[in-house]
């Protein structure tokens, strides 16, 4: 009996989680030897033509990492999610658009005109990208951005999500058992839409620091703040830390050595949007009775948006920028 099709698919990201699965060690193993590597470009020699060639359904696991960032993403996105049984929507970019998504505060040709017309780019043409150019050999294409960064869940119906940027190496390794214990009839999968390699409550459940009393008058940058005691919570120091909103699985490992959380897990389970949920944390921790001297204190916080929305703008309630709006369908 053959074995059951496994792939991995990078668009619009980094390349971190791709590495986070090759971080399992001897795990990879497990998955060679229970499943055929159908088609994963970073790691072996395959054509888009043969993932065409399959079957609908014939894939049964896909990892989907990146934001869907162009138009080239968006058709594979419904090609895997045709070839796929199962569809994982897998790390920040995937799930919550990550960095990328932080492009849709801005309109599309203002990234572009800012990429190709600012001082640090030579290009006194003004040439732009163009979707076909012709050459003595032929045409040239390249996929076209697209208007807005989305999330794989906003394009196609997604059955699993895993968050992390990238995901931890010991949650990938958990959740590739528990596909090959179902595989061998000794588990079951959880609910379609279920959240899966990560906790359902906040890093600030997994920090060891001490939570003590509202002490903030205002809102610095780590480097500004020396020595940071190594016992008592950052954010209590006055350090936006976005562990009270973020959902835990990784042990809050940038708490435990004096880093700040950023919120790379996502939103915490229940938690409507990202950014209102800190807002609401951020003020419980200031030192002050009214609204004026609290708003003044927020106003403090450097780079709100990349605070607030650093992981997640592309699945938040605002999702863009009202510039990036214009135009467009919400």
């Amino acid at each position: 009996m053959s074995k059951p099709k496994f792939a991995m698919y990078w668009s619009g990201s980094c390349g971190g989680c791709e590495i986070a699965v090759i971080n399992i060690h001897e795990k990879i193993l497990d998955v060679d030897a229970n499943f055929e590597i159908a088609f994963w470009p970073v790691a072996m020699d395959a054509k888009v033509k043969d993932v065409e060639a399959l079957a609908d359904g014939e894939i049964l696991l896909t990892l989907w990492n990146g934001s869907i960032r162009n138009v080239e993403n968006e058709h594979m996105a419904h090609l895997l999610r045709r070839k796929s049984k199962l569809l994982v929507s897998f790390g920040s970019c995937a799930t919550e658009g990550c960095v990328p998504g932080l492009a849709n505060l801005a309109p599309l040709h203002e990234i572009i005109d800012t990429a190709y017309t600012t001082l640090t780019t030579d290009n006194p043409s003004n040439i732009r990208p163009q979707a076909v150019t012709k050459v003595p050999e032929g045409e040239i294409s390249i996929p076209m951005l697209t208007e807005r960064v989305h999330t794989l869940a906003q394009v196609v119906d997604v059955d699993y999500f895993m968050p992390g940027c990238p995901p931890e190496s010991h949650q990938i390794a958990a959740v590739i058992d528990l596909v090959i214990q179902v595989l061998q009839g000794k588990a079951e999968l959880p609910p379609k839409g279920a959240v899966i390699g990560a906790g359902k409550s906040t890093v600030c459940e997994e920090c060891p620091r001490t939570r003590n009393v509202k002490s903030i008058k205002a809102f610095r940058r780590i480097q500004d703040v020396a020595p940071l005691d190594p016992e008592l919570c950052i954010l209590e120091q006055g350090i936006p830390c976005n562990g009270p909103a973020t959902r835990s699985g990784c042990d809050a490992r940038c708490p435990r050595v004096g880093a700040q959380c950023i919120g790379c897990y996502g939103p915490a389970e229940g938690v409507a949007d990202y950014g209102a949920r800190l807002l609401t944390a951020f003020a419980s921790v200031i030192d002050a009775d009214e609204p004026e001297e609290i708003g003044r204190i927020l106003d403090g916080i450097p780079d709100p948006a990349g605070q607030f929305y650093r992981f997640n703008l592309a699945d938040s309630l605002f999702r863009a920028g009202a510039a990036a709006f214009k135009n467009q369908e919400a």
